[in-house]
């Protein structure tokens, strides 16, 4: 029903407007928040990301963008203001591979015969594809997935399922774009992606007994599920199911934040032209006597 109505509401837009398709590359900074990053904006822990984005415009105020991104995410407790998040002492890394789509809407429409910049707002759906992994006492690459850090496909945790390693995220971003030209679109913007996955960064609940871990998933996943004992602050003991390892009661997020630049097409293979020069209503009339 919802779907019917929105459709209604924006026909008399798509067949009386005109359209455009806006094709451009993105670049900047990428960033989560997580077990192992308690702000949304951190003072450190910042990577690179780039992509591509291709955006369909059946009004100049209302259109459907599309995009691929490449990212790397990082969070580390040593990195935290909390003594107790640093005595936890775990880090992670990921490279993260994303495809998404929303729905985009310029706040003022842009055109350049009216208006050359305007703020606009997307929200939308995302699949995207992560794989943990820390760094060893060896400074070796270790994938987390496989260790089943906190019990995750183990007979003696049935409610601890493996994680996916592709999972669905919802963007939802702000930006400002300035048409330079009759050809170039240039934007700056944010999009934060809500995740329905805990396990970015391979934390989520509780620790698990460390002899059942032994047993079946080896000294390694011992070592890489509790790393206090690398710190000068461990006391010998290693944690029960007791103890909180993360927060199971919020998902993980991730942002991207940049710039891209983008050509404005009017239909594909044909830059956009100057609109014909309006002549006033009355110059054709004759004279009368």
């Amino acid at each position: 029903m919802f779907k019917r109505l929105l459709l209604i509401m924006l026909l008399p837009i798509v067949v009386s407007a005109q359209k455009h398709h806006e094709v451009g590359i993105f670049g900047g900074t990428s960033s989560y928040y997580g077990d192992l990053q308690e702000r949304l904006f951190p003072k450190e822990g910042y990577r690179a990301m780039g992509g591509l984005l291709y955006k369909y415009y059946v009004h100049p105020s209302v259109g459907f963008r599309f995009g691929a991104s490449y990212a790397s995410l990082y969070g580390a407790d040593s990195l935290s203001e909390s003594p107790a998040v640093k005595n936890r002492n775990l880090n992670f890394q990921s490279n993260l591979f994303e495809v998404h789509s929303a729905l985009e809407v310029n706040l003022l429409p842009v055109d350049f015969d009216e208006f050359k910049f305007s703020p606009y707002l997307f929200a939308g759906l995302a699949l995207f594809y992560y794989n943990p992994y820390t760094i060893g006492l060896n400074d070796e690459k270790i994938y987390l997935r496989p260790l089943s850090t906190e019990g995750q496909g183990l007979r003696q945790y049935p409610g601890r399922k493996v994680y996916s390693l592709v999972n669905v995220g919802f963007p939802l971003g702000a930006g400002l774009k300035v048409l330079i030209g009759k050809k170039v679109l240039v934007s700056s913007e944010i999009g934060f992606r809500y995740t329905t996955t805990d396990y970015l960064d391979d934390v989520s609940s509780s620790y698990v007994n460390m002899d059942t871990l032994f047993r079946y998933k080896g000294k390694q996943s011992v070592d890489l599920s509790y790393r206090t004992d690398e710190t000068k602050n461990w006391d010998g003991n290693y944690p029960n199911e007791k103890f909180v390892r993360g927060d199971n009661m919020k998902k993980d997020w991730y942002w991207f934040a940049g710039i891209s630049v983008a050509i404005y097409f009017d239909a594909f293979g044909n830059v956009i032209t100057s609109k014909k020069t309006r002549c006033p209503r009355n110059i054709h009339k004759r004279s009368s006597f």
